[in-house]
Formats: structure tokens, C-alpha cells, sequence
């Protein structure tokens, strides 16, 4: 069975735990303007090649259940604004439904970093969920260039509408290695967002700490940024390597 098979079916016909790589116990960067922690889920199909949890792919790499998130918040109602579903992709288990439900239950706020590769789970979580964190890898027609898997655009577009319509806080973005994208595909993706509604985008420079190390040591800057593209969003970022 594929890694993509893997992460569709996991969970299903059956409770079964979240498998959770780690836990970050506070964290100010992972939901803008927001403390929480951050549990990595472990679980991803896609192959972006300056992924820096890239060790986070395999199911394999769980070293945590769900069980473990929720007792670690008990300990910490008063302490924290919320809780993050990162990953690898945390929509590649089922279960991540239901932990966000409960997380909800205890009265914390939780936010999403998803790739949208699982447009029908996003649907089914966004009732439990505060705000979203949707990458944007690359124009429509040029995804697999990034994710390294083919016809992975389709289901990212129904994400950014469901998140859309759902009036859910979101916050696009893309993060930019040049040899993977140009200006051009940068000022593609841009004009694409803004028009569908998109208010707030970020863009992230490449680090290349903590990837395969399969790109060049390569990054860039504000100044690569083409001019006026700030200027469609209601708030803009760039992020520094």
C-alpha cells in the first residue's frame, strides 16, 4: 500500500490513536499572535524537498499518542491560548477529527497547519478549528514539481475554498526556494490568492537547516519579492531564513 494509501485509510473502521512525533510545549511563532503548543503528527505523502520534518513522513515515527497531548494539557488550562495540529501532515490521520473535537471540549483553542492534501478531513475538521495555516507550494500547474507527487493541485484548491467559505482566520503561504520557483511563479501564486479572497500571505524564505539537504544551499529576500504584491493582501509577510 502507498504512503498516500496509508494516510487516507489511517484510522478508519476504527478509533485508533493519533500518532504524534512530538510536542512543543509553548511556541509564539507557529499561530501568529498566539501561545500554544504545537504537536507534530507523524504521517505525510508528499515529497517537498525543503521540508524540514521531512524525519515526520512515516507513521513510524510516532513516539506519542493522543493520550499523551491531552494529559499534557490538563496540566496546562490557564497557560496556553491553544493548541497546533503540525506535522508532517496532520490530516493524513483520520483520528486528528476527534483530537481536535476534544481539545475544543477542554476549552483551547486549536489552530491547523495543513498542506490541503485531504480536502473531505479538512471539511469534516474546520467546525473544531480557530484558524488555519494553508501552504501554497507552487502555481496550479506546476505542484509536482514541488511535492514530488502527481495531481496534488486538485485537492489544494478545494482546501483554500472550503477554508474560504467556512470563515475560518487563515493564513496562506508559500515557502520560496529559487531554484523551485521564480518571481514569476511567485507573482503567479500572488495574483491567484488574491483574487479567490485570500487576506493574509505569507512568504518563507528557504532554510536549509534541517532538510535532506537534496536543494542548494540557496535562499531569498525581501527584494526578490516582485513589486506591488504586498499590496493585494490585507497583511502581508516575509520571512527571513
Amino acid at each position: 500500500m502507498s504512503q498516500r494509501s496509508r494516510g487516507a485509510d489511517h484510522g478508519e473502521g476504527g478509533r485508533r490513536p493519533l500518532l504524534i512525533g512530538g510536542i512543543t510545549p509553548f511556541s509564539t511563532v507557529d499561530w501568529p499572535g498566539r501561545l500554544a503548543c504545537v504537536a507534530f503528527l507523524a504521517g505525510c505523502p508528499w515529497r517537498c524537498p525543503y521540508c524540514q520534518n521531512h524525519l515526520l513522513r512515516s507513521f513510524d515515527a510516532a513516539t506519542q499518542t493522543d493520550e499523551d497531548l491531552l494529559a499534557f494539557l490538563e496540566r496546562r488550562r490557564g497557560l496556553l491560548d491553544g493548541v497546533v495540529l503540525s506535522g508532517g501532515e496532520p490530516l493524513a490521520q483520520a483520528a486528528s477529527v476527534d483530537v481536535a473535537a476534544r481539545v475544543h471540549e477542554m476549552g483551547f483553542d486549536v489552530g491547523l497547519h495543513t498542506c490541503g492534501g485531504y480536502p473531505e478531513r479538512l471539511g469534516q475538521i474546520l467546525p473544531h478549528v480557530d484558524w488555519v495555516g494553508l501552504d501554497i507550494k507552487a502555481p496550479w500547474d506546476a505542484y509536482e514539481r514541488v511535492t514530488r507527487v502527481p495531481e496534488t493541485d486538485e485537492p489544494v484548491r478545494r482546501s483554500l475554498q472550503l477554508v474560504l467559505d467556512a470563515g475560518v482566520a487563515m493564513e496562506a503561504r508559500t515557502t520560496w526556494h529559487p531554484t523551485l520557483l521564480s518571481p514569476a511563479d511567485i507573482a503567479a501564486i500572488a495574483h491567484d490568492l488574491a483574487a479567490r479572497g485570500v487576506r493574509t500571505w505569507a512568504v518563507q524564505a528557504y532554510r536549509h537547516v534541517g532538510t535532506t539537504g537534496e536543494l542548494p544551499n540557496e535562499t531569498v529576500y525581501p527584494s526578490d519579492v516582485p513589486e506591488g504584491l504586498a499590496e493585494l493582501f490585507e497583511t502581508f509577510e516575509f520571512r527571513r531564513a
